[in-house]
């Protein structure tokens, strides 16, 4: 089966149409978070009620990029383990979130909020971040840039590869490729 060719941000009707297992190649804009950045917008929420980003219709990446070497736009780009951002993730998909990167399951909250709000989760491979790093294009600190490799950047990627985890409509690739394995 050949990769589905999205852009980036994705629409609502092609979240639709993406299913659990499904393999992407994601092109266009897209953005970075993890631990701190998110508790750092959780905590402008509650005080402004603004994000230092238009978070609706976008993807966050789950990454702290390494330090560009030389001639290169970034360092590696590997994600990271998507659940520490999970206390966070709720509020982000209320505010119109659409889709997020990184490695690992999700908490229950986080599927039902996956679902209710028609977003997706997709996996990228851990281990891989230097062949990840080669589909980014341009990088550009947006937010928080005291963070270092935690700051918000802004992303432009050309053909980076995921793979649908959860779908809209809840259905978990790590589940049905237990059970795959079981029967």
């Amino acid at each position: 089966m050949a990769a589905i060719q999205l852009s980036c941000p994705i629409s609502d009707e092609e979240i639709k149409t993406l299913k659990a297992g499904d393999r992407v190649l994601l092109s266009g804009t897209i953005y970075t978070a993890r631990d701190a950045a998110h508790k750092r917008m959780s905590e402008a929420l509650q005080n402004s009620g603004k994000l230092p980003v238009q978070i609706a219709g976008q993807i966050i990446y789950y990454v702290g990029p390494t330090p560009a070497k030389p001639g290169q736009v970034i360092g590696s780009a590997g994600p990271t383990t998507s659940g520490r951002m999970d206390k966070y993730t709720p509020a982000l998909l209320e505010l119109g979130l659409k889709g997020m990167i990184g490695k690992g399951y999700r908490s229950d909250e986080v599927v039902e909020s996956i679902k209710k709000n028609k977003a997706v989760y997709f996996g990228a491979i851990g281990g891989s971040g230097a062949l990840i790093a080669r589909t980014i294009k341009s990088s550009e600190i947006i937010a928080y840039q005291d963070l270092g490799p935690e700051a918000i950047y802004k992303l432009e990627v050309k053909e980076f590869p995921a793979i649908v985890i959860i779908d809209s409509k809840g259905n978990d690739w790590y589940e049905i490729g237990k059970q795959q394995y079981q029967s």
